[in-house]
């Protein structure tokens, strides 16, 4: 087990304080050798799951399950201090960004008895929660996948259709129909579009397409369905990988060309983005952007923003003849020392299973990792009147469209803490996109190791 110096240095100040007073708690709060705690951070789901634990506990008399819910950057925090402090629940709901570094800690329970079988969940989705060592850590719970949010007024004010948003294609040396689109939905302060002659850049009134940051080392809602249906890879192997590939031409290529659309005034400055304040969806809502690449977790969100119309469209097709998004899964973790471990692996086999998923399906929140269970999901978005097939036909029919995974290696906290500032200074300050080839020599040093 590889336990680095700048891994535990990493712990904030708030779980150095955890350990120093929570070591005396015993346990969880709340716990009890008949009560399972659990930990999610979406407060949208939390009405799914609490209806799943109804469900198991009538299958299991006596056994109760206490849900905690709490906002993501708060959660990894105290899930964290709680490993240290010896405080952690009995199970949670897993990242897959985390999930290297949790089980290279050894904080992870193997979850290899479950019986989990990868045919009945959505492809890839089982298989990437086995560790190096080829044990299991995570059950399947859903998944997401990132297209093409749009403000429909703008676009019918644009002149453009459903139809042509839908068959939208790029290339980083012209941008292709896509790059077009996006520029002729930008507009300025004088009235002009972006792809109009005296278009004024520097007084840009409405983005074509709001920012969402520099995308850090993973690029999930801003540049990676565009690096990938360019044909790159993120490391030299699907899983486990031992080598990033920041370095390659095709990478620098299209980040040059996507962070030069803010140079064009067409996408929003790095200045616009503010995480939690200012995210993109904020900026569509708000009407200072007309597009935004954004997840199938934020559908709720658009669709509910009061005085918004909007449609979505798929990611646009690249270099390859393909589409592509990145498919992102949530798994549900047992912990090591979990105090009622027996009926914690209960609950998560319960979670991972189509009874369990068809019911979260039914709330049309999120799509549940069972084919059953995305279904459910489907119809229940349609009652909504909100057509999600821009996120559902990457996974269900695969033809068209490539998916992929978030990266998954060691070391994803330097990964991150090395990507971000450099990704950082090519948005925000122009620095050239050579300079990421000394900071992928950085990172693979570290994997080296």
């Amino acid at each position: 087990m590889r336990v680095r110096i700048r891994t535990i240095l990493a712990l904030t100040g708030a779980m150095v304080l955890s350990l120093a007073t929570g070591c005396a708690q015993g346990g969880a709060a709340g716990s009890g050798g008949n009560t399972v705690t659990y930990w999610l951070w979406d407060a949208n789901q939390l009405p799914a799951y609490q209806a799943c634990a109804k469900g198991f506990e009538k299958q299991n008399p006596g056994v109760k399950v206490k849900i905690t819910q709490m906002g993501w950057a708060d959660y990894w925090t105290k899930l964290t201090a709680s490993f240290i402090a010896g405080t952690e629940p009995d199970v949670f709901t897993d990242h897959i960004q985390k999930f290297g570094q949790f089980a290279d800690l050894n904080v992870l329970e193997p979850l290899d008895d479950l019986g989990i079988d990868d045919s009945a969940y959505q492809s890839g989705l089982a298989a990437n929660w086995k560790g190096q060592d080829g044990h299991r850590y995570g059950a399947p719970k859903d998944w997401d996948t990132v297209a093409l949010f749009y403000n429909q007024k703008m676009v019918e004010e644009a002149g453009l259709s459903t139809e042509e948003l839908g068959t939208l294609s790029w290339n980083p040396k012209d941008g292709g129909t896509f790059e077009k689109a996006i520029a002729h939905l930008t507009v300025d302060e004088n009235g002009k579009r972006g792809d109009e002659e005296g278009f004024d850049r520097n007084n840009v009134k409405v983005y074509g397409m709001a920012t969402g940051g520099a995308g850090d080392a993973d690029g999930q809602t801003t540049w990676s369905p565009l690096v990938a249906s360019a044909g790159w890879h993120y490391t030299d192997k699907a899983r486990w990988g031992t080598e990033y590939q920041y370095d390659s031409e095709t990478f620098q290529s299209v980040v040059d060309w996507y962070f030069g659309l803010a140079k064009k005034g067409y996408l929003a400055p790095f200045t616009d983005y503010t995480d939690g304040a200012n995210p993109a969806n904020a900026q569509v809502a708000s009407g200072k952007a007309a597009t935004s690449f954004d997840g199938a977790w934020m559908i709720s969100t658009y669709y509910g923003t009061k005085g918004l119309k909007v449609g979505t469209a798929p990611t646009p097709i690249g270099p390859t003849g393909k589409r592509a998004t990145m498919m992102n899964g949530l798994a549900d973790s047992v912990t090591k020392n979990a105090r009622n471990k027996e009926g914690a692996k209960k609950w998560v086999r319960y979670l991972a299973s189509d009874e369990c998923q068809r019911t979260v399906g039914g709330y049309g929140i999120v799509f549940p990792a069972t084919p059953d269970g995305t279904e459910a999901a489907v119809a229940a978005y349609g009652k909504k009147g909100i057509d999600v097939s821009a996120f559902t036909e990457p996974v269900t029919d695969k033809k068209d469209s490539t998916t992929f995974s978030f990266p998954i290696t060691d070391y994803a906290a330097d990964v991150y803490s090395l990507m971000r500032p450099a990704m950082q200074d090519v948005y925000a300050n122009d620095a050239p996109v050579s300079g990421l080839t000394r900071t992928n020599d950085q990172i693979n040093l570290i994997l080296g190791q």
